[in-house]
């Protein structure tokens, strides 16, 4: 006697796939949630700090005997939630990049946004001797315009990924350029000034600055949710994203203004913080392979990147405390060469 299994209805089948992702997804993001949470401890604690933040988190809830409060307060957690924010931020300025543009090479680093920031900052200080919270809001309008200056220099009859990228490299090359004019012609004392801030350092910030960070972050979130629906319609293609309502050219320059906006911020705060942009998103992807922009994901993948390169920056390079953009330059470049590399296994190429 043969038994004859039933066949599985449609529905069933993409229910438990859609539990199988929702599964992935939270199992994901809560180790990432944890991952941040563990580092950022680490951070608060390395060198025999554990007993000054246990007081000084008891100080918050009223508790403890005040001890920490310059160490901890002052020092070591404004330095912790701002790496946190910047990694966020970036991260999600990443996704969006290469979300929009299609392309795992779009990030504001590699197309010149970041420079922007750079250049504006160098020009300040190098040209107009100018230094604190000015470089700041000089570094947030020099991304901002030359992410304008690419948008307009790519927008025929629409924005394609690879126009944008190219005029997005090649913008990159030109404020490079310029970067290194003004280095030339700079004061020594103001040179050293420009470099320090040019590769990206999480220094120690005031928590004026932090919560100046957390306050853009936390208004353009409930954007970046909004978009990021629209998003997944545009990775099916134009036609089709315009066949569900979505505007498309308006849907992608929302996106990136975002993106820019959030970057512009990050970069002022902390310099060009070097491909946590490029690197953030693709590994989220990685982690949790189903599909759509993962950029919560990838927010928190930047914080444990920073978080990360930040505690190697401190306390693993022997006998120096180098800048955190330093250390995130040299992971994203073997990463670079390792996507290259890939790449051409995958397509054939000896």
């Amino acid at each position: 006697m043969t038994t004859t299994l039933a066949p599985v209805p449609a529905h069933e089948v993409l229910r438990t796939v859609r539990h199988a992702r929702r599964r992935r997804t939270l199992t994901v993001t809560l180790l990432l949630t944890t991952a941040v949470l563990g580092l950022a401890w680490l951070s608060l604690v390395w060198g025999g700090h554990t007993a000054e933040t246990l007081d000084y988190l008891a100080g918050l809830f009223g508790g403890g005997e005040g001890g920490g409060e310059f160490t901890i307060g002052r020092l070591r957690l404004p330095r912790v939630v701002l790496g946190v924010l910047v990694g966020v931020a970036l991260g999600i300025a990443g996704g969006i990049f290469q979300s929009v543009l299609g392309n795992p090479l779009a990030s504001p680093d590699i197309l010149g946004v970041s420079g922007g920031a750079s250049l504006a900052a160098a020009f300040a200080i190098l040209a107009l001797g100018l230094s604190g919270a000015v470089v700041g809001l000089a570094a947030f309008l020099g991304a901002t315009a030359v992410a304008a200056a690419i948008y307009l220099l790519a927008w025929r009859d629409g924005v394609t990924g690879f126009r944008f990228v190219l005029i997005g490299v090649a913008a990159a090359f030109v404020v490079n350029g310029a970067i290194g004019y003004l280095l030339t012609r700079g004061e020594v004392n103001d040179v050293r000034s420009a470099l320090v801030w040019m590769v990206g350092s999480i220094g120690t910030p005031r928590w004026g600055d932090v919560t100046v960070l957390a306050v853009v972050v936390a208004a353009l979130t409930p954007l970046v949710v909004a978009v990021a629906r629209q998003l997944r319609a545009l990775g099916l293609g134009d036609e089709a994203a315009g066949g569900l309502g979505v505007r498309v050219e308006r849907t992608r320059l929302l996106a990136l203004a975002l993106a820019v906006a959030l970057t512009a911020s990050a970069t002022a705060l902390a310099g060009p913080v070097a491909f946590v942009a490029f690197v953030s998103a693709p590994i989220a992807r990685r982690l949790l392979p189903t599909g759509g922009t993962v950029l919560g994901q990838a927010a928190l993948v930047g914080a444990v990147v920073v978080l990360a390169a930040e505690i190697v920056a401190q306390h693993l390079i022997p006998s120096l405390e180098v800048p955190v953009g330093i250390v995130t330059g040299a992971v994203g470049a073997a990463y670079l060469l390792w996507l290259l590399a890939t790449a051409d296994r995958r397509a054939g190429t000896p």
